[in-house]
């Protein structure tokens, strides 16, 4: 009896089936996975994982926030970049422009060009602002300055560490631009609510207009946006790393400039001297990958990790 040729499509299709299941289901698996455990390739593999005393503490492709859980930084650590996984910055202190977070099913991008210099304010909770890249930029540079001891200023950043912006209000010409000011407000600094504590704006008048500082809530978007450079230097101890996340938010590396101005502290918390802490880290420093893609990075994790293994900190 002839099988119809329906019957025998369906046939060829579940054989083709069956062998596809069996190449890419079950060879092919076994076969990457036993490559991948081949020495040489199995740590990384496996996920190149860290274990202390035993235990499992991490992974050197994953990074780690190295403060108390409040965004403070523990100074006997060298601090990684900002996590996207991290709370925004506290526009009044800046502690959590350390982070604080790393958490790997919570990251995403920033999603801030250049053009972001404008905070949100909220009228009624400064908890709720909504840093622009320009200020998050700002409050975080100002942090790290601070915390190691370095200039933390930056070009377009006021002293109190928010973008120096003005809303420049009048009459504008063809091209757009305010001809004759008006009015002019400095949007990223809001006005104190306390007689006793005035807010004073980073500067006193623009193009002869006396200078207010922003009420939360307002719209200025009908000013002439215009950031002030002022007069901090462009080269910054403070890294363009130590200030801004990666694609991920999650990279454990770092410059080697990020790690340089953090040896005197750590240094100083381990009680050893500033050679020993620099020789640790040029052990844990990679070059660019093929020699010429990339830039030079220090791996914090493994670098912490191997400080509390070689120079255990007493307190």
């Amino acid at each position: 009896m002839r099988m119809s040729a329906w019957i025998r499509q369906h046939i060829a299709a579940l054989r083709a089936l069956l062998v596809l299941t069996v190449i890419t289901g079950l060879i092919y698996p076994a076969v990457v996975l036993g490559i991948s455990q081949i020495p040489g390739l199995k740590d990384k593999a496996d996920g190149s994982l860290i274990t202390k005393d035993g235990k499992l503490v991490g992974s050197s492709l994953i990074g780690q926030a190295f403060t108390d859980g409040k965004g403070n930084a523990l100074v006997q650590y060298f601090q990684t970049r900002p996590s996207n996984s991290s709370p925004a910055p506290d526009s009044t202190t800046g502690m959590s422009a350390i982070p604080d977070g790393y958490d790997p099913t919570n990251t995403s991008f920033g999603n801030m060009g250049p053009e972001s210099v404008v905070d949100s304010l909220d009228a009624s909770d400064p908890k709720k602002d909504k840093l622009s890249l320009l200020s998050t930029v700002c409050s975080r540079s100002a942090a790290v300055g601070q915390l190691e001891g370095v200039d933390g200023s930056r070009p377009y950043c006021t002293s109190g560490g928010v973008g120096s912006v003005l809303a420049v209000m009048g009459d504008r010409d063809s091209h757009g631009l305010v001809t004759h000011p008006t009015q002019v407000i400095s949007v990223n600094e809001a006005c104190s609510t306390d007689p006793k504590n005035p807010t004073t704006p980073f500067m006193q008048a623009y193009e002869g207009v006396k200078v207010e500082c922003g009420k939360r809530g307002e719209d200025y978007s009908a000013g002439q946006i215009v950031p002030i450079r002022g007069d901090a230097s462009v080269d910054t101890p403070v890294p363009t790393d130590a200030v801004t996340a990666s694609a991920s938010g999650l990279d454990p590396q770092i410059s080697p400039e990020y790690a340089a101005i953090q040896v005197a502290r750590v240094a100083k918390a381990r009680h050893v001297s500033e050679d020993q802490i620099k020789a640790l880290v040029d052990a844990h420093k990679s070059g660019r990958a093929l020699g010429f893609m990339g830039e030079p990075t220090v791996n914090v994790v493994e670098l912490n990790y191997d400080l509390d293994s070689k120079y255990p900190s007493k307190g």
